[in-house]
């Protein structure tokens, strides 16, 4: 079977659970999944359950602090954290690779976009590879045999609702 390359991407909500529910349908049918979240340091429910189900999880930068609050040494050494998760994850026999954030990274410049292309277009042939975030790159839309835009008409975040346990992490 060839693996196919999914890009869920657009400013709405939905993109990483679709991911999500992806690698738990895909462990559900006894395959591998490695899943590298780009950028993400904070808890979020989903990473214990998915690892208790044999998923491998590359995760956290160096720090807690947005991109744009870093300065140029802690982006380096967040830029060292993700590139060292995603050469991990590739050394994984994955039958899924989710690269969450993955746009954002190369976008911000918080990846090697050399390794990052390498991991979705010089794939193993049967393995699949899912892409998220905001805004990205033309050449992920052209690889993507799948592409899906999420697109906000509404957030409780725009009425004073903060991010909740269980719903947005």
């Amino acid at each position: 079977m060839r693996g196919l390359i999914h890009l869920y991407w657009g400013d709405g909500k939905g993109k990483t659970t679709a991911a999500m529910g992806l690698a738990l349908r895909a462990l559900a049918a006894g395959r591998r999944v490695a899943v590298v979240q780009f950028l993400k340091g904070r808890p979020s429910g989903e990473v214990p359950l998915l690892t208790g189900l044999g998923a491998k999880i590359y995760r956290g930068k160096a720090g807690e602090k947005f991109v744009f609050q870093m300065t140029e040494a802690e982006k380096q050494a967040a830029r060292r954290a993700q590139d060292a998760h995603l050469r991990a994850a590739l050394e994984e026999d994955a039958d899924l690779l989710i690269l969450d954030e993955a746009c954002a990274a190369w976008q911000l410049g918080m990846v090697d976009e050399a390794l990052l292309r390498r991991a979705v277009l010089e794939k193993p042939e049967a393995q699949e590879v899912v892409l998220t975030g905001r805004s990205p790159a033309p050449w992920m839309r052209e690889a993507a045999d799948y592409c899906t835009e999420m697109r906000c008409c509404r957030h409780p975040f725009h009425q004073g609702v903060p991010a909740r346990e269980g719903v947005e992490y």
